[in-house]
């Protein structure tokens, strides 16, 4: 499908003459997965947009790696938003979780696009929204979350992104995104998968209950 086909299904509430500068000012890139796209620090040039995979959004706290969110299909960066038209730099770290290809638009014109669409300006407006509710479900987590309940909550979220395929992280992996051990992410998933809850198989972790 051409690229402006598929702008005009998947941000559907923007003009036709916005999709059109998009398509023409954005530079289409694919990345495998594990690929570094921003740094902490990192003054931000472009936006992503993606068009296919997903990129996870991490912040340091306390010397320790934190998951903030995902950005999926159709959906951008709020905090790069942020940091491009403030001319910042960035304060989160962003990364391929797949193989992801994206549309990296430059901050010169998404300034210009606030300045002249009132629909650009919507579409970054639902995604503040979107992650302000994302970030306060995870301080809430933080907070009040019991380790069983909050990876619960992880691995189901990220089998229903993904259709209910399996999770091909390793504890590890996961144990970072979470501010935890892998230790005690083992031992949470083999409590998981007595309840009946996943199970772990050599293709990935299976969510069972969701």
């Amino acid at each position: 499908m051409h690229l402006r086909e598929q702008l005009k299904q998947s941000l559907a509430g923007l003009s036709p003459q916005l999709i059109d500068e998009i398509s023409h000012e954005g530079t289409y890139a694919s990345y495998p997965a594990g690929t570094e796209l921003l740094r902490e620090g990192q003054y931000v040039k472009v936006i992503p947009l993606v068009i296919k995979g997903s990129i996870k959004v991490m912040a340091d706290f306390d010397e320790k790696e934190l998951l903030l969110y995902y950005i999926r299909a159709a959906q951008s960066c709020a905090l790069s938003f942020s940091a491009v038209l403030e001319n910042s730099p960035s304060q989160i770290k962003a990364y391929t979780t797949e193989e992801c290809d994206v549309l990296l638009l430059p901050g010169d014109a998404v300034k210009r696009w606030t300045k002249e669409y009132e629909d650009f300006n919507k579409l970054f407006f639902n995604q503040y929204q979107l992650r302000y509710s994302e970030l306060l479900e995870t301080i809430q987590s933080l907070l009040f979350g019991r380790m069983d309940q909050r990876l619960m909550q992880y691995l189901s979220d990220h089998a229903r992104a993904h259709q209910g395929q399996p999770i091909k992280m390793s504890h590890r992996e996961i144990a970072r995104d979470l501010g935890s051990a892998r230790e005690v992410i083992s031992r949470v998933i083999k409590k998981l998968e007595n309840e009946g809850k996943v199970e772990q198989r050599k293709e990935g972790i299976i969510v069972l209950e969701q």
